[in-house]
Order: C-alpha cells, then structure tokens, then sequence
C-alpha cells in the first residue's frame, strides 16, 4: 500500500514558505497589540504564541536542513506541517489575524508537495542524524545507557505501584555525574559556563526521559533549578556549603514556589517567612512540591513583606533543610531552642497528591506552621531580600528547556514503540507499518521529534551565550504540546494493546500530558511571557 513516489527536497520552497508564515505572525502580533495586548485579546494572543514557535522551529529545521538530502526531507515536511497548522488556526478569522484570507496562496503548492501522503509515508523510518558533536554524542551514549541499563528495567514497576525512586538510580546518575553539570568547576561540578554547560543537560536530560520522565528525566531537574538559584544569587558561604553536596547528591532538593490558590501567578504568593531572632518563621501551604518527601532541602519562596502591594517584590528565597521521608507523606516538628529557634515548636506537614502518571517522584502539598528557617539560609543574605522572584526565574528559563528536553526523551520513546509495534502487528495479511495511513503519523511523528530536537540544540547554543529566554520558552510550549499529539498517536498504533499497561506506551501517554502544565503553564507561558516578549521585540 505505500509507493516510493517522493519529491526531491526544496529548502529554497521551504524557506520562502516559512517567510510566509512568518508574516503572518508578525501580522498577528501587531493584532494582539492594537487590540490591547494578550489580556484582552487572549485566543488570538495564545494562538499567535504558538505559531510563532512553530515558526521558530521551523527556522531551526531550515538549518537542520542544509546537512544533507534526509535533513532536507525532515526540514521540508516540518516547514508544510507547520504551515498547514498555522492555516487551520486563522481560517475563518484571518481579520482579526491581520492577514487577508489567501495568505497561503504563495506557499500552497509548497504545502501540498511536502504535507502529501506519499511524501510523508517515505519518512516514517527515517530519524534523521542528529549532529552532536563527539564530545556531546559520548554524553548521550553514556545516559542512555545508563537509562537502559538503570532506568528502564524499574520504570513500569514504579509507575504501576507509584513507588518511590530506587536509591540505585539516584546513586548511580550521582556517579555519572548527572547532579553536577549545573554546579561551577569550582564548588565540585562540572560546569565551565560553557555551551556545554546547556547542551550537556539537554541531551542527557533527554535520554534520562527516554527511560521514564517521573524516574530518569525529571530526577535532575529539581537540582538543576536549586543549583542555579544560587548560583546566580547565592553567597559565598551558601555556594561553597550547598553546591558540592548538590553537585554529589548528598543532598537532593525539591522546589516549593506553587500554592494552592497560586500556581502560575507566583506574585500573589502569601506563605510567609517572619523575621524573628537568628532567622525566620514560615507559615502557609505550597502545592505540587515534587520529590518533597525525599528531598533534603526544599527550595520555598516566601512573602518576606506582607505589603502585598510591593508583588512579586516582596518575594524571598529560602534553602529549608529536612529529614528525608518515603512517598507516603510526612510530619515533621522542631522543638523549641533547636538550631537557634526562638519561641515555640514549628511544624511541616507533607501530604501525597496522587497523579495519572509522573510517578516515582511524587508531588506533595506542604504545610508548614512556624517552621524556623535561619537567616544564613536566606539565599543571597541580606542582599537577597526582596529578590526572590528574580533568583527563582533564572532556574526556570532554564527549566523551560530542560523540560523540552524530557518531552523529546518521551516522544523518542514513543515513536520507537510504536514503530516496532507497527512492523511486528500484521492486519489484513501485512504489517501495519505498510499502511500508507500508518507510515504518514510514524513520520509526522519523526519529523516533530527531529525538527525540535534541532531547536532545543539552539536554544541550549542561545543561553550559554546569556540569551534565548524568548526561546526557551517558545521551545517548552511547542514540544510540550507536540509530546501529547506523538504519544497519543503511538498508544493508536498500539490499537488496543496501547491501552493495556502491559505496554509501555501507556504510561508514554498519561506522562506527557503533564508537560504542559508543570514549569509554567501552556496558557500563562503564551499569554504571559511568550506574546508579551513579542510584542516587545517587535
């Protein structure tokens, strides 16, 4: 049923194609702005976010492209696909866009060579290189073995009994080093503030997801946001006393900045920290604190001026030390006098948030009542009051990437299931991976995965240089949202075994419909960040 009808490449076609899209974008982003800005116009300001990143993307793939006839093919079919998405979200509102309703008439034929069936079935098994240099291709040999050897052989079970992470995977990335490509030379890691200060996390994070996102992927991230917290804000002492145990894993970190009446919205935030003698008193309930149980010390952003109209101002950051607990939750008192703490006993309360999937890790909601936190753990001393918010999004643009990079481990995942699955299931007389409708996801599925790999290798290039927080953002948004189309797809392939657990694409699926969420919400991230920075640059 496929044919071997293909088209030779056109990265002239495909360029000119994505200039196209791409003034359509700049249409629209000059519509979200005469219409008031993204808080006014929010369905066109989301939608213009993500077909800027798409476009964006694309831009990567066209690069991607130019190393030879297959890149070409993949950056080709990436360009029409996300042409023929940005289509579907202006037809019927091309006005409020900005554009006229024949904007794709210059690039439809385009569209049409490279969006066609034939085209498409003739890449269902063709990755495509990925071009690490051999520094960073040993880094992804050695993760992903490690994540065959380690990780995969434990992650059904820890996703179906929603166990805890075995020590053995903590000590065994610990070894490889896996804790410390955040943490400076200097301070026990192995960061030299670098391009491969970035890449490095991005390729290995990616094949730690591959192995399982809750078990592998997401183990580095909660250290990586600490690490650069300090980094970037902390003092002397902070860094020569927390980094090298960071860089080790002697301590494991959790990040506690959500609460729960305040997810995305970290300005509002109302747990508090008090001034008292020798320190602080926290009070208040922050949610979705995953790892808290097993953590050593927890990353809290607090209200350390109850002047709520000073915002995200009036924020600090805290390294709170706590004893280590299994994924059942925990209850914790300080006894009055101890550590130096002044007036009477304190309090941390710990309680399991169950979850369809990311699981191994465990997400709490953490109350803590009095809880006595010393001054020397104020991060940045005094000169880090007040700056919390701040010291805080330098982990989490960071985060955006790193958290790309656990979609793409997931989606890598995926499509190998399910293209084994497809050549191995026979229907009707033949396998399914011969089925022209089959060979067309596999390979939708396989140019997603490339073209955005390419563009989180860009990214990481951007932000060691001290730029890309427009594209780090624009990066999480894309292959978050590509991650639930590319696993939904693989689980359909699967036909009915895709929804037996039996099978590891199951939990592929459930996985990655967190991505969105976690690290910034899809709608905050567009509406907030991503539309507004735009506008800006525009």
């Amino acid at each position: 049923m496929t044919t071997d009808t293909r088209p030779t490449p056109d990265l002239d076609a495909a360029a000119a194609a994505v200039a196209v899209a791409r003034s359509v974008v700049d249409a629209g982003i000059g519509a979200v702005e005469a219409a008031g800005g993204p808080d006014l116009a929010q369905v066109l300001a989301y939608d213009v976010s993500h077909a800027a990143a798409a476009v964006r993307t694309a831009q990567a793939a066209l690069a991607y492209g130019a190393r030879g006839e297959v890149e070409a093919g993949i950056a080709c079919a990436f360009a029409a696909d996300a042409l023929g998405d940005l289509a579907a979200r202006t037809v019927g509102r091309s006005a409020e866009w900005g554009v006229t309703a024949d904007w794709l008439a210059p690039a439809e034929g385009f569209v049409a060579t490279y969006r066609h069936p034939a085209f498409l079935a003739s890449l269902a098994e063709t990755e495509g290189p990925r071009h690490l240099d051999p520094d960073f291709e040993l880094v992804r040999e050695t993760f992903h073995r490690f994540a065959e050897q380690e990780i995969r052989p434990r992650a059904e079970h820890i996703h179906r009994a929603n166990t805890d992470i075995p020590e053995e995977i903590i000590s065994g990335l610990a070894e490889m080093g896996g804790f410390g490509m955040s943490v400076p030379e200097e301070y026990g890691g192995f960061a030299t503030g670098g391009e491969s200060d970035y890449l490095g996390m991005v390729v290995a994070t990616e094949e730690l997801a591959w192995g399982s996102l809750g078990a592998g992927g997401s183990l580095i991230t909660r250290p990586e946001i600490l690490t650069r917290a300090i980094v970037h804000g902390g003092t002397e002492d902070q860094k020569r006393e927390w980094l090298p145990k960071l860089a080790s894993a002697e301590v494991m970190g959790a990040v506690a900045v959500t609460e729960p009446d305040y997810g995305s919205d970290v300005a509002g935030l109302v747990t508090s920290a008090t001034r008292v003698g020798g320190g602080w008193l926290v009070n208040g309930v922050k949610t979705w604190c995953t790892f808290a149980a097993r953590a050593d010390v927890l990353l809290l952003l607090a209200r350390t001026d109850p002047d709520r109209s000073r915002s995200h101002r009036g924020l600090s950051l805290f390294l709170v030390p706590k004893p280590r607990a299994d994924g059942h939750g925990f209850l914790f008192t300080q006894e009055p006098g101890a550590d130096g703490r002044p007036g009477g006993a304190g309090r941390m309360e710990g309680r399991a948030i169950d979850t369809l999937g990311y699981r191994g890790m465990h997400s709490y909601e953490v109350a803590f009542e009095d809880w006595f936190v010393p001054d020397a753990n104020l991060v940045g001393g005094t000169d880090g009051l007040g700056k919390g918010f701040y010291l805080q999004m330098q982990g989490f643009e960071n985060g955006r990437l790193q958290t790309a990079a656990r979609a793409l481990g997931v989606m890598q995942a995926a499509y190998e299931a399910a293209l084994d699955y497809a050549r191995n299931r026979v229907v009707f007389g033949e396998p399914i991976v011969e089925y022209q409708l089959t060979r067309a996801k596999l390979a939708r599925m396989a140019v997603l995965i490339q073209a955005s790999r390419q563009f989180s290798y860009e990214v990481a290039r951007l932000m060691s240089k001290g730029e890309g927080t427009l594209e780090a953002s624009m990066i999480k948004a894309y292959v978050c949202r590509a991650a639930e189309w590319v696993t939904r797809e693989a689980l359909q392939i699967h036909g009915g075994m895709g929804y037996a657990e039996e099978f590891p694409v199951s939990r592929y699926f459930v996985d990655a419909r967190v991505l969105s969420i976690f690290e910034g919400a899809d709608e905050t991230l567009c509406l907030k960040v991503i539309a507004r920075r735009l506008m800006a640059a525009g």
